[in-house]
């Protein structure tokens, strides 16, 4: 293992350590793909004080960061934003570093030994990994990626969400005080589009978004034999199950979705509760939004839906709900007017009666939307979620029953979450990740490291009799004796493992 050249924040280099807006996208990705070839593969320290430097941006311009965050959605209150965006990121910083070391050890691994044969796995860096970001978390899941990125040893060119534009400036203006641009540089959009971006020939590129944007990003990087993580989104379902305490579980729900003003990819956007508890569920979550919001258009804790287009768009799926038969009950406080356009605030809205052919049966809500149906018997709730595409979240209020294994067994989801929110984001020993429409591939925690990371085989041989010399010609009775051994040696294997199934069955 290599240790870099000393290139810091601090460097001379007029080039290392400029600003990103004096440079293309294509010269930063050189400058990065250049100083990763020149200095070879860094030490473990040298991938901790990445870590470590990461973690001081966020950390010492906090404040700053948060009144950007505030401005960008219009309101979002900053014990959110450092709950989220600033803290929300630590936790897999921490992780990652204090592990990094031993993940990055090269791996003795087969049986070979005794043929004269040495076998071993070595995790290498792939290079240089674009990380492109969304607006919804916008320091969390792009700082979280490039610090696993830097735990596998990579560079890293983050593109943050031009929607929330002053947090990515803050980030963008402080970065080079922590990093040379050959290590780390944010491109904003003078640098150009997000499209631009994804057709750079990284050698990974991580994407966050929506399944729509994240099919393009993997489209482009096809076109450059790029891989692709993709972190996307879903309707994320809840069940309810029959015995548990409905208002307990209605009261979780009704916090969970109006976390960030419903503006979370792992935000539930259905449940199924059991037929005979629905008024129960129901009236639970209204009485719940009404004690959490007494006041909405000008209450600093209600977060805004972060721009126009989106405002006028979930407003858009409330209406053609309606319309089409569905029964919306909102909390509006005295005295207030909701929706409110030029506050972007949607009064918290239930809709029950909810039915095919409706949009906000198949569109993800992405805001403060919650859409209840009964059932009967479990296999309707498996029925519908089977339905559509695969969610990035599902969520099960109840205990560790046989109905709780036969949602699981039953279904797809990126991740199960039994009566809590997300707990599966701070702990690194779980992947994060999405399947089908919310995404492929995983991070966090050792995940995260070997989605950055290229697991290289490495063998070297001193056996007097070589693979190449029994596969090449000429062919011989030796030859064929041994092929023949090899056949009917492994069809007593095949037997002998069809006898012991049959057995246990």
């Amino acid at each position: 293992m290599t240790k870099p050249a000393d290139v810091g924040a601090g460097s001379t280099d007029a080039v290392a350590a400029g600003t990103a807006d004096t440079h293309s996208l294509q010269d930063l990705l050189e400058l990065q793909q250049a100083a990763f070839l020149r200095d070879g593969i860094p030490d473990a320290d040298t991938r901790i004080d990445r870590i470590n430097r990461l973690a001081s941006l966020i950390l010492d311009h906090s404040d700053e960061l948060t009144v950007a965050l505030n401005a960008d959605f219009g309101t979002r209150p900053r014990e959110l934003s450092v709950a989220t965006d600033i803290s929300g990121c630590m936790y897999d910083l921490v992780h990652q570093r204090r592990h990094v070391a031993a993940w990055m050890r090269t791996q003795k691994v087969g049986a070979l030994a005794r043929l004269g044969v040495k076998q071993w796995i070595r995790h290498d860096p792939k290079g240089v990994v674009g990380v492109m970001g969304p607006w919804n978390f916008p320091l969390q899941l792009t700082i979280v990626p490039a610090g696993a990125a830097f735990a596998a040893g990579n560079r890293v060119l983050m593109r943050p969400s031009s929607v929330t534009r002053r947090t990515t400036e803050v980030l963008a203006r402080y970065a080079p005080d922590y990093f040379s641009l050959e290590e780390f540089a944010v491109a904003t959009s003078a640098h150009g589009s997000g499209s631009d971006f994804a057709k750079l020939k990284v050698d990974h590129m991580f994407f966050t978004g929506s399944p729509e944007v994240g099919a393009s990003v993997a489209g482009e990087a096809a076109k450059n034999l790029v891989p692709v993580t993709l972190e996307l989104g879903g309707k994320n379902p809840v069940v309810v199950d029959t015995d548990t305490d409905v208002r307990e579980a209605a009261n979780r729900v009704a916090d969970t979705r109006m976390i960030n003003g419903g503006q979370v990819c792992l935000c539930p956007d259905y449940v199924f509760v059991p037929e005979d508890k629905l008024t129960e569920f129901t009236d639970t979550v209204i009485e719940r939004w009404r004690t959490n919001y007494p006041t909405i258009v000008d209450n600093p804790q209600f977060t805004s839906t972060v721009n126009e287009k989106n405002y006028q768009r979930i407003v858009g799926l409330i209406e053609d709900a309606e319309q089409l038969g569905a029964t919306a009950r909102q909390v509006v406080p005295a005295g207030e007017s909701l929706p409110n356009a030029a506050e972007r605030k949607i009064a918290p809205t239930l809709l029950t009666g909810v039915k095919a052919g409706m949009k906000i049966e198949e569109d993800e809500v992405f805001g403060p939307v919650l859409t209840v149906y009964p059932y009967r018997e479990l296999s309707e709730a498996i029925g519908h979620i089977n339905a559509h595409g695969h969610p990035l979240a599902l969520y099960w209020y109840g205990d560790d029953n046989e109905r709780f294994h036969r949602l699981q067994d039953s279904t797809r989801s990126g991740a199960v979450c039994g009566n809590d929110f997300a707990l599966h984001l701070l702990t690194g020993d779980l992947p994060f990740g999405g399947i089908g429409r919310s995404g492929m591939g995983n991070y966090h925690g050792k995940f995260g490291f070997e989605t950055f990371s290229h697991d290289r085989a490495v063998f070297l041989s001193t056996a007097p009799l070589t693979l190449s010399r029994l596969m090449s010609a000429p062919f011989t009775r030796t030859d064929t004796r041994l092929t023949n051994g090899q056949l009917a040696g492994f069809r007593k294997l095949n037997d002998r493992a069809k006898r012991r199934l049959a057995k246990r069955r």
